[in-house]
């Protein structure tokens, strides 16, 4: 699955980051393979999403977390 079909409340791990211009970014940002992602919320039209990962809070589009596969802790 990938990282914007999650839902609010799930834990999961990212297993890999597909080809785009924001790799080396979102990995910059520690969305790197193994990492545990805790999904907190969504905007009210579901865009974008709150994520918690390491020690800090993070907001991604969906359209960047479609990028995320990720699998469920």
């Amino acid at each position: 699955m990938t990282l914007n079909e999650t839902k609010t409340g799930m834990t999961v791990r990212i297993d890999s980051l597909g080809e785009s211009k924001l790799k080396q970014r979102l990995m910059t940002m520690g969305l790197i393979p193994g990492t545990r992602v805790e999904i907190l919320h969504s905007a009210p039209l579901g865009d974008p999403i709150a994520l918690r990962l390491r020690s800090y809070n993070l907001a991604m589009r969906k359209a960047d977390a479609a990028q995320i596969q990720v699998s469920e802790v």
